[in-house]
């Protein structure tokens, strides 16, 4: 299995701390974001990883790992910064990441366990991860909903309603030679300017308008995101209070 993190964009909510440098490098517990998910997928097996650059791309070189260049970074979404790894991602399965999130080793196995060519990781306890970052969850919460099978119904509305809020997803998801052929048919079907504005909750959406089967299994846990310099503030208190993150300290005195 594969690893492909989405790391193009520069993260303008970020304001400062990405005027030097992309997102994914972001210090988090004494570590770049993007460092804490290559520990993480090594972690879990997975050698061959690469990475989608954009903005700042030299300052993402890593040894060993592949690169692919979104030329048009600043006009196009993720979904497009995906599509520039088209033949890698038809050759055998990749778990896609976002560069802004940091998750445990056990995520990523349970994401590679799961059946299904297009598989998102969901988090059950995004709850109590939310009220850390927001004083109102659902000003930020999305709807998703699956069946009782774990196949998603749906994702990416704004909700006001708990119950349309089964988990967050992770930012996280799994996809097969086979589902990214579902996904380059679909890209095909659009017109380029909608495919430049692409965000992956919309793209999912779409495949699910177009009965295309997407796959879901729960993580509690082992999982954090990092959206802003209050998010990120937040998130370092987590590490700091919560004892279900002792795995960060732990791994940062490697």
């Amino acid at each position: 299995m594969k690893a492909m993190i989405l790391a193009a964009g520069r993260g303008s909510r970020m304001g400062n701390l990405t005027e030097v440098k992309p997102k994914c490098l972001t210090e988090l517990a004494g570590k770049a974001l993007l460092d804490w998910q290559l520990e993480a997928l090594e972690s879990a097996g997975i050698q061959d990883c690469a990475v989608v650059t954009g903005y700042r791309a030299e300052l993402l070189e890593r040894s060993g790992l592949k690169s692919f260049y979104n030329p048009r970074w600043q006009e196009t979404n993720m979904v497009m910064s995906l599509a520039t790894a088209s033949d890698w991602l038809s050759t055998a399965d990749c778990l896609i990441s976002y560069g802004d999130i940091v998750y445990s080793a056990d995520t990523v196995s349970a994401l590679k366990q799961a059946d299904g060519d297009l598989v998102l990781a969901a988090n059950t306890g995004w709850l109590r991860l939310w009220l850390a970052r927001f004083a109102e969850p659902l000003s930020d919460a999305e709807s998703f909903m699956t069946d009782p099978q774990g196949h998603l119904l749906d994702i990416g509305r704004r909700v006001t309603d708990y119950a349309e809020v089964q988990g967050q997803y992770m930012g996280l998801l799994k996809i097969t030679p086979a589902g990214w052929t579902k996904i380059h048919s679909h890209l095909e079907s659009l017109s380029p300017d909608i495919c430049d504005k692409l965000d992956m909750t919309s793209l999912l959406r779409q495949l699910l308008a177009k009965g295309v089967q997407i796959s879901t299994v729960n993580v509690d846990g082992g999982w954090l995101e990092i959206d802003s310099p209050e998010d990120l503030a937040a998130m370092q208190e987590v590490i700091n209070s919560w004892p279900e993150f002792a795995w960060l300290h732990q791994s940062n005195t490697l």
